[in-house]
């Protein structure tokens, strides 16, 4: 049956009925500043401290957001009496240390994207929140986005009928400056758990863990991974391919093709976005059902990391342990995809000159 209307999308709404939790920042930098000033306007939540290694970069961060303590040290943070969950955004190559951290104080953790390093050192991550009974979630904002959820709602009813293939990519020129974080190995640079973690995700949701990886690319002259294909595996007749750069700004679209029709993301896939969902008509394939999504909320660009802000709460006030729409195993797989990818790359590829 034909497909002639798109499902509402589910509103992370705040006040409703979730708790006003009291929240810690360890790392300010530009991502967090990005996620306090979302929360902050158009939620529930709010930071009442912050912590930098540096206690004048602490300062300055929490006068601009109004947070009333600024600490200069990470166990303070953590062992807080005004903090109920600790959001780590410093660079990845801390978020296992200062989440086992966070985790050990009793405090419910949100960890910037990627949660981790490696698949293993998730596991590590994920063993520590369910042995202390504290909430701990990846901070993977895509996934609680209103549009995700007419994604999500397409996929269940069976409306693109059997999903074969799904493309997804994400590019950003970053400059090619070996001080740049992206470049640094030693604080888990590369494009691939920075960039390519919003594709691989994408493919993960629609599809699950993939059956086989296959990647090739190329690295920098400081031994990170600077762009790649990853064609996955997803059994008998289902494959996909995912791309990601840190050389050039890419189209960063996605689709998703099934044997009655398909959807095609607009640029961005992974901020508030359009897309369109084309039935597949033998008779006229350039003349198929066109229903467009557009994101109606009003929440543009970083204004969007409130909803994750919120549904993190909800999640906690419902007693969760885990996001039920990005799971803990799940976090665990993607990296390991993502894991399987870096190794093929770095024993096969060649040194950008």
């Amino acid at each position: 049956m034909p497909l002639t209307s798109l499902p509402e999308p589910d509103l992370l709404l705040p006040n409703s009925g979730e708790p006003a939790l009291r929240w810690g920042l360890l790392g300010p930098g530009w991502i967090a500043g990005e996620f306090v000033a979302a929360a902050h306007a158009h939620t529930a939540q709010r930071f009442t401290a912050v912590a930098s290694r540096s206690a004048e970069r602490a300062a300055a961060f929490a006068a601009r957001h109004g947070i009333e303590h600024a600490l200069d040290d990470y166990e303070a943070l953590v062992s807080h009496p005004d903090v109920d969950v600790v959001y780590i955004a410093t660079p990845q190559s801390q978020h296992l240390e200062l989440g086992l951290l966070a985790i050990a104080a009793g405090k419910h953790v949100l960890v910037e994207k990627p949660i981790a390093l490696t698949a293993g050192e998730a596991q590590q991550l994920v063993d520590a929140a369910s042995a202390a009974g504290v909430f701990a979630m990846e901070a993977l904002w895509s996934r609680y986005l209103p549009q995700t959820s007419v994604v999500r709602k397409l996929l269940a009813d069976g409306a693109l009928g059997d999903v074969h293939t799904v493309h997804a990519d994400h590019g950003q020129a970053i400059p090619a400056d070996p001080q740049h974080r992206l470049y640094r190995p030693e604080l888990g640079g590369g494009a691939l758990l920075d960039l390519g973690i919003y594709p691989v995700q994408f493919d993960s949701m629609v599809l699950g863990a993939p059956t086989s990886v296959l990647a090739a690319g190329g690295l920098t002259e400081t031994g990170v991974d600077a762009f790649s294909t990853l064609v996955l595996g997803h059994g008998v007749g289902k494959q996909s391919t995912v791309t990601t750069s840190m050389l050039t700004n890419t189209p960063t679209r996605a689709s998703i093709s099934g044997s009655d029709a398909r959807i095609e993301f607009d640029s961005f896939l992974y901020t508030p976005s359009s897309f369109r969902v084309l039935a597949n008509d033998p008779n006229a394939p350039d003349q198929g059902v066109d229903l467009q999504y557009t994101d109606e909320t009003g929440l543009r660009l970083f204004q969007a990391l409130s909803w994750e802000a919120t549904a993190l709460a909800r999640y906690v006030g419902e007693g969760r342990t885990e996001s039920p729409l990005h799971t803990l195993a799940e976090t665990v797989s993607i990296l390991d995809t993502i894991d399987q990818a870096k190794a093929q790359i770095e024993a096969h590829a060649s040194v950008l000159a």
